[in-house]
């Protein structure tokens, strides 16, 4: 970690093509991010990604805490996906500090009291330093 795996295609009945990616923050079994970082850093991805690409249908934090599931229309390579990334992370990594996180309120989110904003720019930020000194991480 970090790095983005294409972890499968579908493709529907009429069609269609989604494909999922694992979007991989930490080493699995080796650390894991605290619940208010990842769910803010949910937040703030969710807010940017739409910006960066087509197609997305879904960004999902993993169970283990590891990461994120997204899953988009069509077939992007995991090097677009990670260069996108990148971009959004980035921003993430900007957010101003007294800056309403999107949908942390008691009507759109359902925990809207575990936030911790400053995890999700560490994250973010660590994320973004991982891929600048491996390259695209690409598996």
């Amino acid at each position: 970690a970090p790095y983005v795996r294409l972890a499968g295609v579908k493709r529907g009945p009429r069609g269609d093509i989604v494909s999922k990616f694992d979007i991989r923050v930490c080493q699995p079994n080796e650390e894991f991010m605290p619940t208010g970082g990842i769910h803010t850093l949910e937040h703030l991805m969710a807010e940017y990604l739409r910006d960066e690409m087509d197609g997305v249908i879904d960004l999902s934090p993993m169970g283990c805490r590891t990461g994120f599931y997204l899953a988009v229309f069509g077939e992007p390579s995991e090097a677009h996906v990670a260069e996108r990334l990148v971009r959004v992370l980035a921003r993430v990594r900007a957010w101003p500090d007294g800056e309403a996180v999107p949908g942390v309120d008691p009507v759109m989110c359902g925990n809207w009291k575990d936030h911790d904003l400053a995890s999700a720019r560490d994250w973010a930020g660590r994320w973004i330093d991982g891929i600048n000194r491996k390259g695209w991480a690409c598996m």
